[in-house]
C-alpha cells in the first residue's frame, strides 16, 4: 500500500457566517486517482480552494506529505509540488499556446523545459498544431487541454482538477479523461472534482460523495457506479 500524500482531517470552512465545509475528512494515497462528486453548490470547489488556503480552513488539518498546509500562505502552498487546474481554465488569452505552456515551468526552472514541452505536445497533439496561436482563440476543449499541460510542466507530485468537463462537448470530454487515465497509469496522483459523475467514477480508484459541504459516502469508483442511490441522484439514465 502506497503512503498517504494528502490527508484532510475534520476541515471546516466558512464564507463569512456561512459554513461551506463541515468536518470534511478524506485521504489520497500516492499514485491514486480520487474523484469528488456532488451536485452544483455542494462545496466541492471550496474544498480545492481550501487546500490552497483561499479561503483558509477555520479548523481541521490539511496534511500534504505530513506538513499542515493550513499553517502556510497560498503562495507557499503552490511551491510544494501541488498543481491546480482551476474551474474556468484561466489561461493567458493574449499569449501563445507555447508561451502558456512554458509559464507552467516557472516553479521548477527551465532544466526540463524542452523535454517536458515535447511530452505535452505528445499528450495533446492539438496544442502542438496550435503552438503559435493566441490561447484566447482556442476552443473551450483546447483551452482545458492547455490548462492541464501548463499545470504538468511544473512536474507536480499531485494535480487537482476542478470541473475539467464543464461546458465541453462529449467527444472532447472523453479525450480529456483519456489523458487523465494515461497520467494515472504513469503514476501521477490526481484529485478530481467533477459534476459529471459517470466519467469521474469510471476514472477513479476511489471516490467521495459530497452533499451540502459534508462527505456522505465513499467507496471505489466501481462500487459507487453500481450504487442505486448514486445512480438515481447523479447518473440519470447513464
Amino acid at each position: 500500500m502506497s503512503e498517504t500524500i494528502l490527508d484532510i482531517k475534520n476541515v471546516n470552512t466558512f464564507y463569512g457566517p456561512i459554513q461551506a465545509l463541515r468536518d470534511v475528512s478524506l485521504h489520497i494515497r500516492t499514485g491514486e486517482i480520487i474523484s469528488l462528486i456532488g451536485a452544483n453548490g455542494a462545496g466541492k470547489s471550496t474544498l480545492l480552494m481550501t487546500i490552497f488556503g483561499a479561503p483558509k480552513a477555520k479548523s481541521g488539518q490539511i496534511l500534504y506529505k505530513g506538513q499542515d498546509l493550513t499553517l502556510l500562505q497560498a503562495h507557499q502552498i503552490a511551491g510544494k509540488g501541488i498543481a491546480q487546474v482551476p474551474e474556468g481554465r484561466r489561461i493567458f488569452a493574449k499569449m501563445t499556446v507555447e508561451e502558456n505552456i512554458m509559464i507552467g515551468a516557472l516553479p521548477i526552472g527551465d532544466k526540463y523545459i524542452d523535454e517536458d514541452r515535447a511530452t505535452m505536445f505528445e499528450l495533446f497533439p492539438r496544442l502542438k498544431e496550435r503552438r503559435n496561436q493566441r490561447a484566447g482563440t482556442l476552443s473551450g476543449g483546447e483551452q482545458q487541454m492547455l490548462a492541464i499541460a501548463r499545470a504538468l510542466m511544473g512536474r507536480p507530485d499531485m494535480i487537482l482538477l476542478d470541473e475539467p468537463s464543464l461546458g465541453l462537448a462529449p467527444l472532447i470530454v472523453r479525450q480529456i479523461f483519456s489523458v487523465l487515465k494515461e497520467l494515472g497509469k504513469n503514476g501521477k496522483t490526481i484529485f478530481l472534482v467533477e459534476q459529471n459523475a459517470n466519467h469521474a467514477l469510471k476514472l477513479a480508484d476511489r471516490a467521495y460523495v459530497m452533499v451540502n459541504g459534508e462527505i456522505r459516502m465513499t467507496g471505489t469508483g466501481a462500487e459507487l457506479l453500481a450504487n442505486p442511490e448514486i445512480r438515481d441522484a447523479y447518473l440519470g439514465s447513464h
